[in-house]
């Protein structure tokens, strides 16, 4: 079974975004582990400066590399990063699979994005859109797309 371990800066609040992040969970355990990583997200004064803005996108970043999984096939959600369309994500995911790997790690910033050493750590680069979207909606965008993968992968009905 597939390991996927889903690393984030912060916590949901929203209790809708919390009962989404469970029910994708709850499906993709057909096919793989979830584990959910919290990074604690760095405070900023009212007007941060942009000195203060990457102080603490750094700290966040030293935080998120530490808590990789050694053996993990690590993806950056990132807007610089490549996008796919929901089959191309799926068939990359199956040819990482047949190439051996069996744990992946996604990574998903805080508001202000990722430090340039995890997005170099990363194995993968990956946007989802060139749309803004909040960073706590991005882990139910990024479940239900991962749900989606192996969906299309199994052959199952979900992906029309």
């Amino acid at each position: 079974m597939v390991k996927l371990d889903i690393i984030f800066v912060g916590t949901l609040k929203e209790r809708w975004l919390t009962d989404a992040v469970a029910e994708y969970e709850k499906r993709i355990s057909a096919w793989a582990i979830v584990n959910n990583i919290s990074i604690r997200d760095e405070r900023l004064s009212d007007k941060p400066s942009p000195a203060e803005v990457q102080n603490a996108i750094k700290r966040e970043g030293e935080r998120i590399i530490a808590a990789i999984p050694p053996r993990s096939h690590v993806i950056a959600l990132c807007v610089e990063g490549k996008q796919l369309s929901s089959p191309e994500f799926s068939e990359k995911l199956v040819s990482l699979e047949s190439c051996g790997v069996s744990e992946f790690c996604f990574i998903i910033g805080g508001s202000d994005g990722l430090s340039d050493e995890v997005k170099e750590r990363a194995a993968m680069r990956l946007s989802i859109s060139e749309m803004t979207f909040p960073h706590q909606l991005m882990r139910v965008i990024l479940l239900e797309q991962i749900y989606r993968a192996f969906s299309i992968a199994s052959g199952g009905k979900y992906h029309k």
